[in-house]
């Protein structure tokens, strides 16, 4: 059972936060009002607070009676450049921009758990740093905190996060050692052909005809190519070339992301690529450009923080409540803070028979019950780590 109260006070607060926040949802390093609110908060908690750091990130933190390391938990404060299509009260008011993967439920849970955390001062070791990131969501704010001196400027030595998720029965967590979330790199292709008119292909050199070739033939990286036991996705996501129905163009521009566990699967997948996508076009009389950009390493926990972590969650919310999660192919900027400090990052559940749409769906909900087990998780690690 658990053992930490989050009170009904703190449980309605932070639904009605999360659902301001859902409905006036910003882009990443625009977090203006977002990071005003966080700020606003905890300096009324009487926290030491940071602004502007990595652009609109928020640090607050708290010193505990004793001695001892600084931990942080984060938080991501970001939304996603989308259309919502939710029927709810709280329904994004900015048009073509929602919070389509929680970060609104990260910042309600994290401020949630600084307000019980701050309450238990006096248990506390050391200090407790709350990290509220922008741009998460393609822009690397964790990235940009980092350069602007986050862990050697609040003397940081590990990092805690979580991550809301409906694709997990609301209130139930899943972690596992080791790598957790994929690496991230995405790519723009543009094949060069020759335009004409659609009644005479043989005066042209078609690119959309190529670009299907090259689309069907760079799956071959991953299918034969990359080691079976060994994961690796490539996604063409977006196709654009030509304007009407009997003009052959003359380019075709691609996007397309990869996603992989290790270093070496990532570097053969940029060379497979550029290989076949080159050599596919100069076969049809064609030429190709590719600009590849790098991003999101693996996100990768610490073994013992994992096990940490771990152990904590079962001790409060009980054994059948924490899950060993699979690896997710999905990509997350925590792992910049991973690389620096030990760390451990975990989902939290809040799906449901209602809430069953995964995130980054336009329709993308979620039980507000799984906020209280957000806070209380956030809470019971970092009392459990600064406790000892």
């Amino acid at each position: 059972m658990p053992t930490l109260t989050v009170s009904p006070e703190i449980a309605a607060g932070a639904v009605a936060l999360r659902r301001d926040l859902h409905a006036h949802p910003e882009l990443g390093f625009a977090e203006h009002r977002t990071a005003g609110i966080v700020a606003e908060r905890l300096t009324a908690l009487g926290l030491e607070v940071h602004t502007g750091i990595g652009g609109t990130g928020v640090v607050a933190i708290l010193s505990g009676a004793q001695p001892g390391a600084t931990i942080m938990l984060r938080a991501d404060m970001d939304a996603l450049p989308m259309t919502e299509e939710n029927d709810v009260p709280y329904v994004s008011q900015n048009a073509g921009v929602t919070h389509a993967c929680g970060h609104d439920a990260h910042v309600a849970m994290l401020l949630g758990a600084a307000t019980i955390l701050r309450a238990s001062a006096a248990e506390i070791r050391g200090r407790i740093a709350f990290v509220f990131q922008p741009a998460e969501e393609g822009g690397g704010g964790a990235r940009a905190m980092l350069d602007d001196g986050l862990i050697a400027r609040f003397a940081i030595e590990r990092a805690y996060g979580q991550h809301i998720v409906t694709m997990v029965p609301s209130g139930v967590f899943g972690l596992r050692p080791g790598p957790l979330m994929a690496s991230v790199d995405s790519f723009d292709l543009v094949v060069e052909g020759r335009g004409g008119h659609g009644a005479m292909p043989n005066n042209a050199i078609d690119p959309v005809v190529i670009a299907a070739d090259v689309v069907t033939s760079m799956q071959r990286v991953v299918s034969r190519e990359i080691d079976p036991l060994e994961p690796a996705v490539l996604t063409i996501g977006a196709i654009n070339g030509g304007t009407t129905y009997n003009v052959i163009p003359p380019r075709v521009a691609l996007k397309g992301t990869v996603r992989s566990f290790s270093d070496a699967t990532r570097s053969a997948m940029e060379a497979g690529i550029r290989r076949i996508a080159e050599h596919t076009c100069a076969a049809a009389k064609a030429t190709c450009a590719l600009d590849w950009h790098p991003s999101y390493p693996v996100t990768a926990n610490d073994p013992t923080e994992a096990a940490f972590v771990r152990a904590a969650l079962a001790a409060e919310f009980g054994e059948a409540r924490v899950l060993e999660s699979p690896p997710v192919m999905g990509s997350e900027d925590f792992s910049y803070y991973a690389q620096v400090v030990p760390a451990c990052f975990w989902f939290l559940g809040a799906g449901d028979a209602t809430h069953t749409f995964p995130n980054h769906h336009p329709a993308f909900d979620i039980d507000e019950k799984a906020l209280v087990a957000g806070i209380a998780a956030y809470a019971t690690v970092a009392l459990a780590k600064t406790s000892r």
